[in-house]
């Protein structure tokens, strides 16, 4: 098939904002003229939101460590348990099982230790079992030695591989810790993770799960899922970079501390709070928490997207269509147009996507979630991903859509497509 619009195809000539904006540009000029951008990378950190951003500036007008017993201290405490009971309420946990931690990473590695308390005894996991298209700091087997940690393959549409769960937790025994991402951060995808959980818990293992993507985008439930640990990052869901939290929350399962030498967050993690980030943190989870029950209007601006896309080019491949994948993430390559040439054309037409994961140093690599779905390393080369979420306006995509097109046309896509 070629890469020609097909017959009767619509152009987009302007858009008219159909969103409040705050996460992007709403207004959008012809032929890219506009000084304004369009932000479309919310996987890797989305835009701040104003109950954020409101929240952390009034935490750093306060003194006062939280860990202090005079008023100021108080005070800094009330403000950090607030946001505990905030993100609590966001997954559904038992804020006293919330663990603040610096981000995401942290979270995971505080997660991924081979040793635990259940029930109050000592639990020793001897193997680590990770999906093939796991976040990196997952890969990355936490504190488990490489020797002990297992990957653990997907299908063609980046779904773990349940069967092959089963059949390694029947060889190895109930000993073990699995991890499974709920959605995929580069294609969007939605991992069977409440399966996963009930295999794992009948194994007698422990289960945990990295909800950083889906978080704020999709109903997260903890007890739903039936993990014993899940993980959340702040500037996924509007909030500041720096803060995130490890939800404990089976209630009886522990894993050993991360950092150690002092007696903050129950003694779970060392080190004094960053009470301003915390307070923002709680904020952005409160926020979302109103826009996460309905992500229809995100989705219907997906769908749109990846009819643009097909009509520009039929020969776009978009990775993940076939499975249930987060409303606001468009995976998509087209053979002969590279990720690296296609993102800094965007750039400098205003648009700001990527090529997979944030966390590479910036640099275009490999995608190891397509390998491990076996696209074809050409094809992988090329894979541009736009992701958005609900202040994303038609505007913001369409200023996407005319610069992937005048792209297209410059390169010869179209022709050679089309020969």
């Amino acid at each position: 098939m070629g890469c020609g619009e097909r017959s009767g195809s619509p152009r987009i000539e302007g858009v008219v904002s159909v969103g409040p904006g705050s996460g992007g540009p709403s207004a959008v000029e012809r032929d890219g003229v506009s000084g304004e951008r369009a932000f479309l990378d919310w996987n890797a950190g989305a835009p701040m939101g104003a109950a954020a951003r409101a929240a952390l500036v009034s935490a750093l007008d306060r003194v006062g460590n939280a860990s202090s017993v005079h008023a100021e201290g108080r005070a800094a405490r009330n403000l950090v348990e607030g946001a505990r009971r905030s993100v609590a309420a966001l997954v559904g946990a038992d804020p006293e099982r919330v663990l603040f931690t610096s981000g995401g990473t942290e979270a995971n590695a505080t997660a991924l230790t081979p040793d635990h308390k259940v029930g109050g005894k000592p639990f020793r996991a001897r193997r680590l079992f990770v999906s093939a298209v796991e976040h990196p700091s997952v890969l990355a087997g936490g504190r488990f030695a490489a020797e002990d940690v297992e990957t653990l393959p997907v299908d063609g549409a980046g779904r773990l591989d349940l069967a092959a769960l089963e059949r390694r937790l029947a060889a190895f025994g109930g000993d073990v810790l699995v991890s499974v991402m709920a959605a995929n951060n580069e294609t969007g995808v939605i991992e069977p993770v409440a399966e996963a959980a009930a295999l794992v818990k009948a194994a007698g293992g422990l289960f945990h799960v990295d909800a950083v993507q889906a978080v704020g985008k999709i109903p997260v439930s903890a007890a739903a899922i039936g993990a014993d640990y899940l993980t959340v990052s702040a500037h996924k869901i509007g909030g500041p970079q720096g803060v995130g939290a490890l939800v404990l929350a089976a209630p009886d399962t522990e894993p050993a501390a991360l950092l150690t030498g002092g007696g903050q967050e129950r003694r779970r993690r060392a080190g004094t709070e960053p009470v301003a980030l915390i307070g923002a943190f709680g904020a952005a989870a409160a926020e979302i928490a109103e826009h996460v029950a309905d992500g229809r209007a995100v989705r219907r601006l997906r769908d749109w997207l990846e009819g643009r896309l097909d009509l520009i080019c039929p020969a776009t491949v978009i990775f993940g269509r076939e499975a249930v994948r987060l409303p606001g993430t468009v995976s998509f390559a087209v053979e002969g147009v590279s990720a690296e040439t296609a993102m800094i054309a965007l750039d400098l037409a205003g648009v700001a996507v990527s090529s997979g994961s944030a966390c590479s140093s910036g640099k275009v690599l490999p995608s190891h979630v397509l390998a491990a779905m076996g696209v074809d390393p050409a094809l992988a080369k090329g894979a541009i991903r736009v992701s958005f979420g609900w202040s994303t306006t038609e505007g913001d995509l369409a200023r996407f859509v005319e610069a992937w097109t005048r792209l297209v046309e410059r390169l010869g896509v179209r022709a050679r497509h089309a020969a």
